[in-house]
């Protein structure tokens, strides 16, 4: 691009590709960082958030880039903290605390380890048979009873 020449997006404010010196140098499939936010910034926002009115607390998480989640687990850290006890994240997963669909999991899981060892033993019975009866003909076979079939 020459100085003289300028660059004009279009109006909605999307960029149409065309890189400036900066965006040459960075890479277009960097990985991306995770925001971290100070202890400062948290208690500053969850005190503004909670303050605001009804209908203003939306306008607060679009303006700071927040989800209302990111505010609910500071309140609830901010709270544990307040009242003494050890506030983990880890605690509120799933997987830490069982539940009926879990429990269903375990359930198909134990039958599912059930069937496979019934299936073996019945694969286990059919080869088992096979050989007896390629057994029982060589015997046969060796005395010369070889396709005669006595009547019971």
């Amino acid at each position: 691009m020459d100085s003289s020449e300028t660059r004009q997006d279009p109006p909605d404010g999307r960029d149409r590709g065309v890189a400036t010196p900066q965006q040459e140098v960075s890479d277009p499939a960097a990985k991306p960082v995770r925001r971290s936010f100070t202890a400062e910034y948290r208690a500053r926002v969850l005190a503004e958030y909670e303050a605001a009115p009804h209908g203003e607390k939306a306008a607060v998480l679009r303006r700071e880039g927040l989800y209302q989640s990111q505010v609910a687990e500071w309140a609830a850290a901010r709270d544990a903290l307040a009242a003494g006890r050890d506030y983990s994240r880890q605690a509120n997963r799933a997987s830490a605390n069982p539940t009926k669909k879990n429990a269903e999991a375990d359930r198909l899981r134990r039958e599912n380890d059930r069937l496979k060892r019934e299936l073996a033993t019945s694969q286990a019975v059919v080869e088992i048979m096979g050989k007896l009866q390629g057994l029982l003909e060589q015997i046969s076979e060796s005395t010369g009873t070889a396709g005669e079939s006595r009547p019971r």
